[in-house]
């Protein structure tokens, strides 16, 4: 719940991963398979967790900086976690993406993450609806270099990606990350695929809710979005997929 303690990890590394209203313990991987299974795999508190941060975390001062940052804001928990941007900033890479778009940018962590790994001339459409978030990043996103390579758009995603598809730009962008209010997903992905070309990718965010999605009670909107795409995702013959228990859990879509 929301008071839950943030045990031995210090910190710089304790941010959550990105979620609206759900206070889900930070980069744990999680792995729900009984009722005898415990949640974490790899809680925080384990030193095994902290020996794959310590041997996998390669982290620039600047987004180190914006993580602490990050870390004193009361909703610190929408922040993706930060073992999960490096693998976003890492497919950016592996597939020499110039066009991004990001649903979700918070504070900009993950924003720029994945501005520091385009080429020069590479762009992140990134989207929110809330401007306050993202100044805190916003000088950050300039002493690092890259103010230039991010878009923000301040207005609801959907208007966006309409009118990005309304300019011409349907297979144009090589990846997408969706991370926003849960029930609008399933159209944010519809609308992403289309703008995404063949070869790019598609990483949607916070697939397993929790735990809630083994479950999902009728009244709870978010928690049926997420299980239906998660459902239509898997039987998507338009895309090969992979999801990963890291973070809050995040599928990967392959466009075909």
């Amino acid at each position: 719940g929301p008071g839950m303690p943030l045990f031995s990890v210090p910190k710089e590394v304790a941010v959550g991963t990105a979620m609206l209203g759900v206070a889900f313990a930070t980069g744990m991987l999680v792995v729900f398979v009984t009722a005898k299974t415990p949640r974490s795999l790899i809680g925080k508190s384990s030193p095994l967790w902290q020996y794959l941060l310590d041997h996998s975390l390669r982290e620039h001062p600047v987004l180190r900086k914006l993580r602490l940052l990050t870390a004193d804001h009361p909703y610190s928990k929408m922040m993706v976690s930060c073992d999960q941007a490096q693998l976003m900033a890492n497919l950016v890479k592996l597939i020499k993406a110039k066009k991004v778009i990001e649903i979700g940018v918070f504070t900009g962590y993950n924003t720029l993450n994945m501005a520091l790994v385009l080429p020069d001339n590479g762009r992140v459409i990134a989207c929110d609806i809330n401007e306050d978030y993202a100044t805190i990043g916003k000088p950050l996103w300039k002493e690092a270099g890259v103010e230039h390579k991010i878009d923000l758009r301040i207005k609801p995603a959907i208007q966006t990606l309409d009118e990005l598809l309304a300019r011409g730009e349907a297979e144009t962008f090589d990846f997408a990350f969706i991370d926003a209010d849960k029930e609008s997903y399933n159209e944010y992905y519809e609308k992403c695929l289309h703008l995404i070309k063949k070869g790019g990718i598609i990483a949607i965010d916070n697939v397993l809710w929790s735990g809630r999605v083994l479950n999902p009670r009728k009244d709870d909107l978010a928690t049926q979005s997420i299980h239906h795409l998660n459902e239509k995702l898997l039987r998507d013959t338009r895309v090969n997929i992979s999801m990963l228990p890291m973070g809050d859990g995040v599928t990967l879509a392959f466009k075909l």
